[in-house]
């Protein structure tokens, strides 16, 4: 008996004798952590890692710990393709969330459908995850770029800002073709028969800006607007360039351009700068505001500031977690039944102030935006018609 005794006791030392743990939900990222615009995949991704951590803290769903593998495309389509093959045949994810970027988009939505695997809540408003009817294996939390444009146009019109005023500087792809596209569609919507207007563009991943703005300089009049589809850097450069050029010009960003590294690129420069951001305020006194803030400082790390594209990590995985619970909760968690758990939401509240509904013919969960305004280097929420007063 002392020998059987001895035998467990060692099995248990070892821990051997321990019950068996459930294994890990993957769960797929494929994002830019490297090069001239890894701040928004390293934010977005920071968000992301903050939520699940504190659900990891409580327990996990269905007692299983959320893991999240995260890939470094560069922002490039390139790589992207390579990854999402990698995060779905080799390291057998059940979902790819919070991808960074239309151009890598253009690779990754034909993979997830081939796949059948779930590409959630990526970092882009581009139409390719937006098809009418949805791809099933493609669901949306953010607002479009057409709707972000929409936004711009459709506020400087109401300021008295003529279509024929309105320029564009954007990024060579996908991206920069997205809000070009919406912000003609919505000049065309409001009732003008514009066929294209002035548009500059530059290369991904570079900040040769120059020959753009040569360009929109050599147009046959200076525009009162000038919208921009790009990211921070290039933004950054080529507003203090254009400044010199056109000093009464706004300059309007969509949310992408990752506004918190745009405003501190800018310092001085930031004044009269617009971003239609796809989140609320942070400012904003909103639960999940709260509800950020508070689990960034616990999970995020010493360095970590609150920062809108982090926040869009965090509630892009809060809204992932209510699907995974619903799934779990029906014994459906597999790449098929967390999709029949989201295509079920009605009206959830994630603590924004505007609820989240999806169905088989509607895969985006928002069409809010939020218009902000640098103003001494801070952002404010921006009202069209104090902007008139000005």
């Amino acid at each position: 008996m002392r020998i059987f005794f001895l035998f467990f006791m060692a099995l248990a030392l070892c821990g051997w004798a321990d019950a068996p743990q459930q294994p890990p939900i993957k769960i797929g990222m494929s994002t830019v952590l490297t090069g001239p615009t890894q701040e928004l995949g390293i934010q977005m991704k920071l968000g992301i890692e903050v939520y699940f951590a504190k659900i990891n803290a409580q327990g996990g769903i269905a007692g299983r710990r959320i893991e999240l593998i995260a890939l470094d495309d560069r922002y490039e389509p390139t790589r992207a393709g390579p990854n999402m093959r990698k995060l779905i045949d080799e390291e057998g994810v059940l979902a790819v969330i919070g991808n960074v970027g239309a151009p890598t988009a253009v690779v990754s939505v034909p993979i997830a459908n081939e796949k059948q695997v779930l590409l959630f809540g990526a970092f882009t408003g581009s139409e390719v995850l937006r098809k009418v009817p949805p791809d099933r294996y493609v669901i949306n939390l953010r607002a479009s770029y057409a709707e972000e444009t929409a936004a711009m146009v459709n506020g400087l019109l109401s300021i008295g800002m003529k279509p024929d005023e309105i320029a564009f500087f954007t990024q060579n792809d996908a991206y920069g073709d997205s809000g070009y596209e919406g912000a003609l569609k919505a000049i065309r919507a409001a009732g003008y028969p514009v066929e294209d207007l002035p548009q500059a563009r530059y290369t991904r991943n570079t900040t040769n800006i120059e020959e753009g703005l040569a360009e929109l300089l050599a147009a046959s009049k200076p525009p009162k607007a000038i919208i921009i589809v790009g990211t921070y850097a290039p933004a950054e450069k080529f507003i203090k360039a254009a400044q010199k050029e056109f000093p009464d010009t706004l300059f309007l960003n969509v949310s992408f351009v990752g506004s918190d590294k745009l405003a501190q690129d800018l310092g001085d420069s930031a004044d009269q700068v617009i971003v239609t951001e796809v989140v609320p305020f942070l400012n904003q006194d909103l639960p999940a505001s709260k509800e950020y803030r508070k689990d960034l400082k616990q999970y995020g790390g010493a360095q970590a500031v609150p920062n809108f594209v982090s926040f869009e990590g965090f509630l892009t995985a809060k809204l992932f977690v209510i699907g995974l619970q619903r799934a779990a909760a029906k014994n459906q968690l597999t790449r098929e039944g967390i999709i029949d758990a989201f295509e079920g939401m009605r009206d959830v509240d994630i603590g924004i102030g505007v609820n989240v509904s999806f169905d088989q013919t509607d895969h985006q969960g928002l069409h809010t935006v939020w218009p902000m305004i640098l103003i001494h280097g801070k952002y404010e929420t921006l009202n069209w018609k104090d902007l008139q007063r000005k």
